[in-house]
C-alpha cells in the first residue's frame, strides 16, 4: 500500500498509477471530471492530478528525506535511499516502508498536499499505526474496523481505480485478524528480515 501511495503521489516514472490508461477507466467509470483526459484537437493532454506533488514539492520531500536520521536500530538509513537528482528511492526493504506508512507519511505531505487528500493519507497511516501498537482493546480494534472502511472510502473519491488492488482492500480485514491472533508483532517477520544472512 505504502508503494501505491508514494509512487503514485510522486509521480514516479513506471511506477505510479496514475497513467494513460487510468485515466480513460475515470472517463468511463467515474465522475471526476478534474483528472480526465481532455482532448484539444489532434492533441490529448493529460491534466495534473491535485494528488500529484509538483517537481519543485518533490524535491523539497527527497531533500527532506536525505536529510532524516534515525536511531539504531530504529530503521535503516533512509538517507542512503534517496536519489535526489532522478528523485526515486531505491533499495527499500519492508520495515522502511512500514515505518513510513505508520509515521512519516503525515508529515512528508502535510504541508505539500490538498488538506482533504492528506487527511485521507494521514488516516491510513494511523491506521496502521494503531493496529501494530502493543496494547489493543476489543472496542479500540472495532472502531479501527468501522474507520478503514471510511478511510478507503475517501481514498477511492482521491485516487484513480487502478491505484485499487487487492493490497487497498487487504486492511479491512486485518482488525478481524488481530481480534482473532492478538497483537502483530508476535507474528511479523521484520527482526528475521533485518539478520543478513549469507
Amino acid at each position: 500500500m505504502f508503494e501505491n501511495i508514494f509512487n503514485t503521489v510522486m509521480d514516479v516514472k513506471g511506477k505510479t498509477k496514475d497513467n494513460i490508461k487510468a485515466r480513460l477507466d475515470v472517463a468511463l467509470f467515474c465522475n471526476n471530471k478534474n483528472i480526465e483526459l481532455v482532448c484539444d484537437g489532434s492533441r490529448v493532454t493529460q491534466p495534473r492530478a491535485s494528488f500529484v506533488l509538483e517537481k519543485n514539492a518533490q524535491l523539497i520531500l527527497y531533500n527532506w528525506l536525505k536529510s532524516l536520521c534515525f536511531p539504531d536500530g530504529h530503521a535503516s538509513n533512509i538517507s542512503r535511499l534517496v536519489n535526489t537528482e532522478e528523485c526515486r528511492l531505491y533499495g527499500m526493504k519492508s520495515h522502511d516502508c512500514h515505518l513510513f506508512m505508520q509515521t512519516l507519511i503525515p508529515l512528508a505531505f502535510r504541508d505539500l498536499l490538498p488538506k482533504g487528500i492528506w487527511d485521507a493519507l494521514m488516516k491510513s497511516s494511523h491506521f496502521f499505526r494503531d493496529i501494530c501498537s502493543n496494547k489493543l482493546n476489543v472496542n479500540h480494534i472495532e472502531r479501527l474496523e468501522k474507520n478503514i472502511i471510511e478511510t478507503i472510502c475517501k481514498l477511492e473519491m482521491i485516487f484513480p481505480l487502478s491505484f485499487f488492488d487487492s493490497m487497498e482492500h487487504l486492511p479491512v480485514h486485518l482488525p478481524f485478524e488481530v481480534k482473532v491472533e492478538g497483537p502483530v508483532q508476535y507474528r511479523w517477520m521484520y527482526p528475521f528480515e533485518m539478520l543478513d544472512i549469507t
